[in-house]
């Protein structure tokens, strides 16, 4: 059923120079092919391969750079760290494509986006190397933000939540976590370079993702439990902080969303590579050319 209302400004904040609220963007600065970070830093590194830049915006952490790239027109955008800031961004991102500003009602066509994450994770599983790729085909939602929305259940599996939540023994006092896919389309396009994953999107660094500095997670056995999951032969790979929300609402909104990471940690061999910016621009490098491949 078509959605009539008049977005009240409470509910959909525009700027007085007609930007939206937090990314401080017009409906005509972005592509619809849109390449997210989280270091506002790696905007530049992303925006470095265009050949043409159209646009820079910087607010708070969003900064946003659009251009040309094999004279394809593409978006880069910073939403700095966790699944809040996604929430944030994807919205925002939706309502420049698919909200009219003058009217504040939705569009009466819709346009799809294409939203790839490109970050950094730790692998979980010993055969994943420092330096490789991983596209979270499943995610995992530990954080909660898609329980907050209506449809949420419509596009999880829930089967395979049911069965995780009961291998693990999931604490009831921690948010409902929610399995999602990413883009099918996506996938396909990346699944030659990348390590076929299912990716734990967690709230947090430290403890969220298991780990033990001076105060001990709950479940000081949880990463050994995640470990051994299983779900049609597929295990859990690696752990990062954003691909769950993205594709969850992405999924909800009707874009097509998909993060990929290079593995910087190798949790279960105790290994951290920090000078990892080789392997970003390699990976970012292999984005750019995949997205201007398949127009």
């Amino acid at each position: 059923m078509k959605d009539n209302r008049v977005i009240p400004a409470s509910e959909l904040v525009i700027n007085d120079d007609g930007t939206i609220f937090h990314l401080h963007l017009r409906p005509e600065d972005i592509s619809d092919k849109i390449i997210l970070v989280g270091d506002p830093g790696r905007v530049k590194l992303v925006a470095s391969f265009f050949s043409k830049i159209e646009k820079e915006v910087s607010s708070r952490e969003f900064c946003t750079v659009t251009g040309l790239y094999k004279g394809e027109r593409l978006t880069v955008i910073s939403t700095g760290i966790g699944p809040d800031n996604i929430d944030i961004t994807v919205t925002e991102l939706d309502a420049l494509a698919n909200i009219d500003f003058s009217t504040r009602m939705i569009k009466e066509k819709l346009t799809s986006l294409t939203l790839l994450r490109l970050g950094t994770s730790g692998a979980l599983q010993p055969d994943i190397k420092i330096g490789d790729f991983v596209f979270a085909r499943t995610s995992i939602g530990f954080d909660g933000v898609l329980n907050f929305y209506e449809g949420r259940d419509s596009v999880c599996n829930l089967e395979m939540e049911k069965k995780f939540v009961e291998h693990v023994g999931w604490s009831s006092q921690l948010s409902s976590p929610y399995f999602i896919d990413a883009s099918k389309r996506l996938f396909d396009m990346f699944k030659n370079v990348a390590v076929d994953g299912i990716t734990i999107a967690a709230p947090g660094f430290y403890g969220p993702q298991g780990r033990f500095v001076r105060i001990a997670p709950r479940d000081v056995n949880i990463n050994e439990k995640i470990c051994s999951f299983r779900w049609n032969e597929r295990r859990i790979t690696n752990y990062e902080m954003e691909s769950s929300a993205l594709a969850g609402l992405s999924a909800l909104m009707g874009h097509e969303a998909g993060t990929m990471c290079t593995i910087i940690a190798q949790r279960a061999q105790l290994g951290m590579c920090t000078d990892y910016h080789p392997f970003i621009k390699d990976m970012v490098y292999t984005a750019l050319e995949k997205l201007v491949e398949n127009k």
